[in-house]
């Protein structure tokens, strides 16, 4: 199915050929629909979403309106929304409502964005394939047999299946970019810092990133154009002013520098996916594009690294939800059950914590815990930091001669859900391209290939240098041509 872009869809509505509030009631009865199997949305409010589209709509017809006015959006259920559960798909915030906005938020609406649904995750965002939910698997619009990726498994899902225009997911390790592969959609993970992240619920601080996921290359240009920029409630946002992102987009050239990793092609990849990606560099070589064999020598260490890093700072960002501060807090009566001699204060604890999180997320807190120990920490945590400093200055050095990097966004399609939840090393590798991008700060992009023979989509994934999303879209853009053509 073929879905129109932002600009388009102002343009039907500033002709009368379409009504906003009839766009919004047309993906409400999507999400009525196909929501029962997918389970892209774990809520949304149909009156106030149609009241809204009744003063946007109003906006536009009198020429007032933001530059995001008729799109119609989903929000991932770690971003605040002021009045909406913000639950991380965990037991621990089942019942928090959120007090105020993320600035990705204030930023959207005051673009006259139609903030519309609340999306499914992985439980704080730590997952691959978006099985650790307390609202249950989010499940892929092309086979719903098959997982959506993760931790942004609904974004990719509510976009893919038309139950929003477009949706805001997180990235942590890949969370935007892999399951926007598996679904077949545009997913951007911007440069640390390039977007605010005042009001993503923490997962680990120096990895993540908030980032849009559409249908087209443009509509993330121009999501990016709202979000992006240095805010004051976020002290590692970036002060580089940002891009006219749209205009790179309108003619780009073709003369573009694409460096092509040889550790990210090697075993372990689908061959049908690798042979598209060949066929698609092939064909941007003969545009013009200049194709570089590199290498990138310390990619082999980047799942070890981001797996000790990350699980640190989660550890220490989720030891607030304790049941006194933030988050679920057991019964007198379970808390009493334990049979411990532990204090009651550390009995709470402990219950309201092993109550409150779920399965993986209490593996990642524990090897967290442990990397940062006494006799610890420098054995694992403190090396691993000079690794990730060696995997920054690889990147470094590779963009001074390249414009960007290309790789697999995902060693295959989409799995099975259940096949691999007994085997959490194995789910661990489906990150295998994506994270160095966190790793390093830079911008990553998946864009859409087709899909494999099997029936599930493909995706390429672009890397481009700290606040070179301008570049990293038109590299995109080229891509989405020829997919066109």
């Amino acid at each position: 199915m073929s879905y129109p872009t932002i600009r388009t869809v102002q343009q039907q509505i500033v002709d009368g050929e379409i009504r906003l509030t009839d766009l919004v009631a047309n993906h409400l009865d999507v999400i009525k629909k196909r929501n029962p199997d997918i389970n892209a949305v774990t809520f949304f409010d149909e009156s106030a979403s149609l009241q809204k589209a009744e003063v946007i709509e109003q906006k536009i017809k009198a020429g007032t309106a933001g530059p995001l006015a008729g799109l119609v959006m989903g929000i991932k259920d770690a971003i605040c929304e002021e009045g909406k559960p913000a639950t991380c798909a965990s037991e621990m915030l089942k019942s928090f409502k959120s007090v105020y906005n993320a600035t990705v938020i204030e930023r959207l609406i005051a673009d006259d964005a139609l903030l519309m649904a609340r999306l499914n995750m992985d439980e704080f965002a730590m997952g691959s394939t978006n099985e650790y939910s307390i609202y249950g698997p989010a499940r892929n619009p092309y086979n719903t047999e098959y997982v959506t990726g993760g931790s942004s498994g609904g974004s990719a899902a509510a976009v893919a299946s038309g139950m929003v225009h477009a949706s805001l997911g997180s990235d942590t390790g890949g969370s935007i970019r892999q399951p926007a592969a598996y679904c077949g959609v545009v997913g951007l993970k911007p440069s640390y810092g390039r977007v605010s992240r005042y009001g993503l619920i923490a997962y680990a601080s120096s990895f993540d990133s908030i980032g849009p996921l559409t249908h087209h290359v443009e509509d993330a240009a121009r999501i990016l154009q709202t979000i992006a920029g240095r805010d004051s409630y976020d002290m590692t946002s970036s002060a580089v002013p940002v891009t006219d992102y749209l205009s790179e987009l309108q003619e780009p050239s073709k003369a573009i520098r694409i460096g092509i990793p040889a550790e990210y092609f090697g075993e372990g990849l689908d061959y049908e996916i690798h042979e598209n990606i060949k066929e698609t560099l092939s064909k941007l070589e003969e545009q013009g594009a200049t194709l570089v064999p590199m290498h990138l020598p310390h990619s082999e260490y980047a799942i070890s690294t981001y797996y000790i890093l990350a699980t640190a700072e989660a550890s220490s960002n989720l030891a607030r939800y304790d049941g006194v501060r933030f988050g679920h807090r057991a019964s007198l009566e379970d808390i009493q059950s334990l049979s411990s001699e532990d204090s009651g204060l550390n009995k709470m604890y402990k219950m309201s914590r092993t109550q409150g999180f779920g399965l993986e997320v209490k593996r990642r807190i524990m090897l967290g815990t442990y990397v940062l120990s006494s006799g610890y920490y420098d054995a694992y945590y403190a090396k691993a930091q000079k690794v990730r400093r060696l995997i920054q200055q690889d990147f470094t050095n590779a963009f001074e001669k390249v414009d960007v990097i290309v790789s697999p966004t995902a060693p295959t399609t989409a799995f099975k859900i259940g096949s691999k939840l007994d085997d959490p090393v194995q789910m661990y590798l489906n990150d295998i391209y994506t994270i160095s991008a966190n790793l390093a700060g830079i911008a990553g992009i998946n864009v859409p290939l087709g899909q494999h023979s099997n029936g599930l989509p493909m995706g390429v994934q672009f890397m481009a240098a700290t606040n070179n999303e301008a570049t990293l879209l038109r590299a995109a853009r080229l891509v989405e041509l020829l997919q066109n053509s």
